[in-house]
Formats: C-alpha cells, sequence, structure tokens
C-alpha cells in the first residue's frame, strides 16, 4: 500500500559534452601528418515521460539527483566520442515541473505532453582537425565540450485522485479504504493520523473504477495554518469529489452534523472553490445505532443535506451496508463531471541556460624563443578583422584579450613586463597599466 506523495523537490543535470582532442597523424612514410582529433560525445538529455501506470510521486520523496551521462572525449584518428545516454525519468500523468527557485512552469506532464526534453545535453567539443588554417597547420587545441546544465525542480501533481475521503481522525475512513479499495492501511483507535494521504483502487463491476485517497485528518483552524492545514487542503484541492465520513454513532461523543461544518468551512475558508466539488456522505458506524438506517440521526442528516444537493448514506464498515450503493454512485458522478483539465503555459526555458562554449585557445610558453604564444581560431579571425594601427582598434582588441581570459593566463604563466606576446605574425610588448591596474599589451611591429 503506497503511501501517497503529490509534491517531491528534486535535483537534476544532463550530461556534459565530450572534449575534442588533439592528436596527429603519426604514420610511416608520413612524418609530418596533419591534426587528426575527434570530437567529443554529445552529453545525455534529461527527460520527463508519463508513465501511466503510476499515480504517485512517492519515487522522489526523498529527493535525490538524477544525472543523465556525459558525452566521451574525441579520439585521435578522427574518432568521435560515444554520446552519453538520456536519462529518462518518469512521472505520472497530470505532473507540473517547475524550476524550484522562481516557482515557474517548466513544463506540465498533461493531455498529449507525454514526453518533455526539461535539460539538452552538451555539445561535444570539435577536435583539433577542425582548426587547420593555411597558417597553423597543426594546431594544438581543442574545443571543450559544453558543460552539463543543473537544475532544482519541484514536482507537483494537479490530480491526486478521483475522490478524496475527509472526516476527523477516528471515524472510520481508514477502514473503509480497506474494505472498499486495493489499499492496507494501518487500522487502530488512534486519536492522531498519518500525514500523507493514503491511496486506493476501487474496483467495480460493470461500472467504471476509481481511485481514493484516505486525505488525513483536518483540524479546526487548518485553513490558517494550524498543524499541516495547508498541507491537507492541498490534497483535498487535488481530487474530483470528496466524501465526507462522519460517525453517525457518536462513539466517541462527536457530532456529526458539527464535524460536517466544521469541515466544510474550513475548506471554504481555504479555497471556496473547493466547496464547489461534488460529495457525498458516508453516515457511518449504523451497526452501533439501535434502529440501523432508521435511526433519528439518518433521517436528520438526509434532511439537512439531500436538498442541498448532497446525497447522504448511511453505512457500515463492519457489516458492509451501503457501501456498494455508495461506491456506485460516486462512479456515476465522476463520470459525469465534465472537469476540462487545465494544462499550465511554459514560463521557464532551461534552453536560456545554455552557454556557447567559446572557441578553444592556448597559451604556452616558447622555451627555445623564449616568448609566449597564444593561439586559437578565434584570435586568429578577431586578429584579422581588427586594425590594430587605431587607438580604438587596439583598445577593442586589449579588451577581448581580457575577457576571454588570455590576460590572466599570462600572469598565471609568470609573464613580466617588457616579455613578448607572439599571435600569428604579431608581436606584443607586455606590460601592465599602474592607472587602471589592468594588464594591457602593447604592439611591438614585427619585421
Amino acid at each position: 500500500m503506497p503511501v501517497f506523495v503529490d509534491k517531491a523537490r528534486i535535483f537534476i543535470a544532463s550530461g556534459k559534452g565530450g572534449d575534442g582532442h588533439i592528436s596527429f597523424r603519426r604514420e610511416k612514410y608520413v612524418p609530418n601528418g596533419g591534426p587528426d582529433g575527434g570530437d567529443g560525445g554529445k552529453g545525455g538529455d534529461i527527460i520527463f515521460k508519463v508513465d501511466e501506470g503510476i499515480n504517485t510521486l512517492s519515487d522522489f520523496h526523498y529527493g535525490g539527483k538524477y544525472k543523465a551521462e556525459a558525452g566521451g572525449d574525441g579520439y585521435k584518428k578522427r574518432m568521435h566520442g560515444k554520446n552519453g545516454a538520456d536519462l529518462i525519468i518518469k512521472v505520472p500523468e497530470g505532473t507540473v515541473i517547475k524550476e524550484a527557485e522562481t516557482g515557474k512552469v517548466i513544463a506540465d506532464m498533461s493531455l498529449d505532453n507525454k514526453e518533455v526534453v526539461v535539460l539538452k545535453g552538451g555539445r561535444g567539443g570539435n577536435g583539433n582537425m577542425h582548426y587547420a588554417t593555411s597558417t597553423m597547420q597543426a594546431p594544438k587545441y581543442a574545443q571543450p565540450g559544453q558543460p552539463a546544465l543543473e537544475l532544482e525542480v519541484l514536482l507537483e501533481l494537479k490530480v491526486i485522485a478521483d475522490v478524496g475521503l475527509v472526516g476527523f481522525p477516528n471515524v472510520g475512513k481508514s477502514t473503509f479504504l480497506s474494505k472498499v479499495s486495493n489499499a492496507k492501511p494501518k487500522i487502530a483507535n488512534y486519536h492522531f493520523t498519518t500525514l500523507s494521504p493514503m491511496l486506493g483502487v476501487v474496483d467495480l463491476k460493470d461500472a467504471k473504477g476509481f481511485v481514493v485517497a484516505d486525505i488525513p485528518g483536518l483540524i479546526e483552524g487548518a485553513s490558517e495554518g494550524a498543524g499541516l492545514g495547508h498541507e491537507f487542503l492541498r490534497h483535498i484541492e487535488r481530487t474530483r469529489m470528496m466524501i465526507h465520513i462522519v460517525d453517525a454513532a457518536s462513539t466517541e461523543g462527536r457530532d456529526p452534523f458539527e464535524d460536517i461544518e466544521a469541515i466544510n468551512n474550513e475548506l471554504k475558508n481555504y479555497n471556496a472553490d473547493i466547496t464547489k466539488k461534488p460529495q457525498v456522505i458516508a453516515a457511518n458506524k449504523i451497526d452501533m445505532l439501535p434502529d440501523g438506517e432508521d435511526s433519528e440521526i439518518i433521517k436528520k442528516l438526509r434532511e439537512k443535506y439531500e436538498p442541498l444537493g448532497v446525497k447522504v448514506f448511511a453505512t457500515s464498515t463492519l457489516t458492509g451496508k451501503g457501501i456498494q450503493e455508495l461506491l456506485y454512485y460516486v462512479s456515476r458522478t465522476i463520470s459525469e463531471i465534465n472537469d476540462k483539465p487545465i494544462v499550465f503555459e511554459q514560463e521557464f526555458f532551461p534552453d536560456t541556460m545554455i552557454k556557447t562554449a567559446e572557441d578553444a585557445y592556448t597559451v604556452e610558453y616558447d622555451e627555445a624563443a623564449k616568448e609566449y604564444v597564444v593561439e586559437g581560431p578565434k584570435i586568429e579571425k578577431m586578429l584579422g578583422y581588427t586594425n590594430l594601427d587605431s587607438e580604438k582598434g587596439f583598445a577593442f582588441f586589449q579588451k577581448f584579450m581580457a575577457d576571454n581570459g588570455i590576460l590572466d593566463e599570462l600572469e598565471a604563466l609568470n609573464i613580466q613586463e617588457g616579455d613578448t606576446v607572439r599571435m600569428y605574425g604579431f608581436s606584443f610588448e607586455y606590460y601592465r597599466n599602474a592607472d587602471t591596474a589592468t594588464e594591457v599589451v602593447e604592439e611591438d611591429e614585427e619585421e
């Protein structure tokens, strides 16, 4: 018997893209082979998929991390890295996936929306075979794979069951659920109640079955947040109709009229729309009434509530009296409910989190030439269309060097003022700008 869970918080991450490979052909009779580094594989996607065989989020009750497989790195001889496997997360129909921090909807798994890619895996990086040019025939750089996307999400069920059982503790709800469904809740004479709904499936001969949830007992003040009141009321909000179970025999001194009114008041105070849902009353424990179904209390309950459209059934979970009639009535009522499901529009778009991987570059120190060498396709392209003779163009190039972390990498290699930096036929003298405390590069014409 599953404990029902209709809300969960989990961490998801797509797979990182594999890195491109750096290698060169090494074949007999080809002493100076060109670059042959292969591309990295694509990282796996995070995919949410509706499984009609489940109707609870209990698999995610304790949270957890769900990560797709990373793409494999490229290989030599132009070999492509293996693509990472997608991770499919199965959820019940009607699950709404939200970004945890903002509460914005990512996907609503309702109607035709049976499968959604929530996080895309990172694209694999290009191997160095892509970067050979007329001026750079042996590129020593490759593109890293795109990083994984990570996100914390909320999962919420819009509808937890067709029918919610409501009533104060110890009125017979658990016994009722065990009699009418496949559920096996623990039954005892407790004045305390479980905190999570219990779920069961009612099967009927020659009629449509339904899912019923034993909603944890309400207390007065629940609509104001007393105890776990809002959690209890939220469960009821996600059912299609309600069965009020009351102790008609007042075995513990409870007044069934007061119980019904107290519950309806809490529902109304929390969300008046809930009281518009179809309701029936199960006046339970009639086996303990002297006149059974003909007792005065049953007549009064019917006189008060049936004119309001709320059918009253005299029931006994001990003898089974009135149970079948109630269940068939509920089945008919559910089949007549024409409630079109609300489908939430997407508000949060994880694709906007994707950052395009910058073209790779290398920053190295050439011991023989005693100079620093910076290479990369993006750098070569920048030098091609930037006028370094103009003050504005040179300032733009310096900013490009700083923004892409190249100056930081030169500093990490312990570059000193006056050292030479070489880039594709250009040589620059390096110095620090004392006024701005930022590193700059000054062009020195190369002969």
